[in-house]
């Protein structure tokens, strides 16, 4: 390009502060440059002369700066950050609640919430100024560590809880939840490019749920599947192969179902049977229920006065109904609105981006977010089977609020660069 065009360039981009958009606009107003200097070139004009149409063509450099600057700054939504540091305070009121009736001492839970509180806000922010677009070429990557996360904690776990094997090193403890962001990540990468078969995408979604279920970690694997398939029907794909791909493991998991039911042992079928008839196994796999009933009949709109009555897990998986116990209907119907806006939010986002990669990773988002805090509260009034999916922000522990931090820091990386997207919209 002569200097003409490239002192345009500079000029125009002197006035705009983000690097990232000072790339990225360089680079949209080099190519509208080039297509309109060509197009005087074919009217007959020299290279030079063309190249002083197309400059003149483009307006005054100041103005175009200065516009393109309001256009691309970097932004923050700041509705889901106050949604954020709502959700993160209210995880902090099961604990309150637990030490006023007596059932724990909250010193060094409340200790403990707080850095995680922090670390997870920390993350967040930290993963909102991360470029995402960087992580489209790194699927393969993504999906190798996940993968090496499950089998280290598939034949290497030194601690068990609740039957899942865990990896214990020093303070840290790796789970296979830890394997869920990469694999996340992978997928977006995998499902935005075109060139990938399906006979791939299917190999590399059956090795990874086969770790899942090796370890085993049921609700993992739930999640990792309701995940992979909604994004499934964003992908690069199309619709029809959606449905197909959708239908066929669909009609398989009913009919393996079907053979493995007699295959049950014992227990496993005394935990279905007590979801489905709670009453007649009201001294075995059905008390739970039955209990959570209770306990909520008992809420009221403002929760209990007077002694309250103890409730297991009632800070981990349990918490949305100790909330609701301790302090009524009101409070759990506030905490669902706020939840439920979370998803909004992210829903109205996934529609204001242009880049297709962008996309799949909301709705990936959305999944991931949306599955955890329907299911939590779904089992608490009795929809669903119990089991250990926590409700998100609300429930203690470190890797359940990381985890939801580093999608929240996704859903902000991506709107912060919404505008960053080469689809020739500049100067069109």
């Amino acid at each position: 390009m002569i200097k003409k065009g490239e002192r345009f360039l500079e000029e125009v981009t002197n006035h705009i502060k983000s690097k990232e958009a000072k790339k990225f606009v360089a680079a949209e107003l080099q190519f509208h440059l080039m297509k309109t200097k060509n197009s005087w070139i074919e009217k007959g004009l020299n290279e030079e002369e063309a190249e002083e149409q197309a400059v003149a063509q483009m307006g005054s450099p100041v103005v175009l700066g200065q516009e393109l600057n309001k256009l691309h700054r970097p932004r923050i939504d700041w509705f889901i950050v106050i949604l954020l540091v709502a959700a993160m305070g209210l995880g902090f009121l099961p604990l309150v609640a637990l030490g006023n009736a007596g059932f724990m001492d909250t010193g060094y839970f409340l200790v403990n919430k707080i850095v995680v509180v922090l670390l997870g806000i920390a993350g967040a922010f930290g993963m909102a100024l991360v470029d995402y677009r960087k992580f489209e070429k790194l699927g393969w990557l993504f999906y190798l560590v996940g993968t090496l996360i499950l089998l280290l904690v598939s034949y290497t776990p030194n601690i068990f809880m609740n039957g899942v094997p865990y990896i214990k090193i020093g303070p840290v403890t790796i789970e296979s939840l830890m394997a869920l962001p990469f694999f996340f990540l992978a997928w977006a990468s995998f499902f935005n490019n075109s060139s990938l078969k399906v006979w791939k995408l299917g190999m590399l979604f059956l090795l990874s749920l086969y770790l899942f279920l090796l370890i085993p970690n049921l609700p993992a694997a739930f999640i990792y599947i309701v995940m992979v398939f909604v994004m499934l029907w964003w992908s690069r794909l199309g619709r029809k192969r959606a449905l197909v791909i959708t239908m066929v493991p669909s009609c398989l998991f009913v009919i393996g179902g079907l053979l493995l039911w007699s295959t049950l042992k014992e227990y496993q079928l005394q935990r279905i049977l007590g979801y489905l008839h709670p009453e007649k196994y009201a001294d075995g796999a059905g008390y739970m229920y039955l209990r959570l009933k209770e306990l909520l009949s008992e809420a009221g709109w403002f929760g209990v006065s007077g002694q309250a009555e103890f409730l297991p897990a009632a800070h981990t998986d349990l918490v949305f109904a100790s909330l609701t116990y301790y302090y009524g209907y009101s409070f759990a119907l506030i905490l669902v609105l706020i939840l439920v806006f979370f998803a909004a939010r992210m829903l109205v986002i996934s529609q204001q981006v242009k880049g297709h990669y962008g996309k799949l990773l909301l709705v990936g988002g959305i999944t991931l977010f949306a599955v955890q805090f329907i299911y939590n509260v779904g089992m608490i009034i009795g929809f669903f089977p119990i089991t250990s999916i926590s409700l998100p922000f609300i429930s203690y522990g470190l890797m359940p609020t990381m985890f939801n931090a580093f999608l929240m820091g996704i859903v902000l990386s991506v709107y912060r660069r919404k505008n960053l997207y080469s689809d020739g919209a500049i100067c069109r």
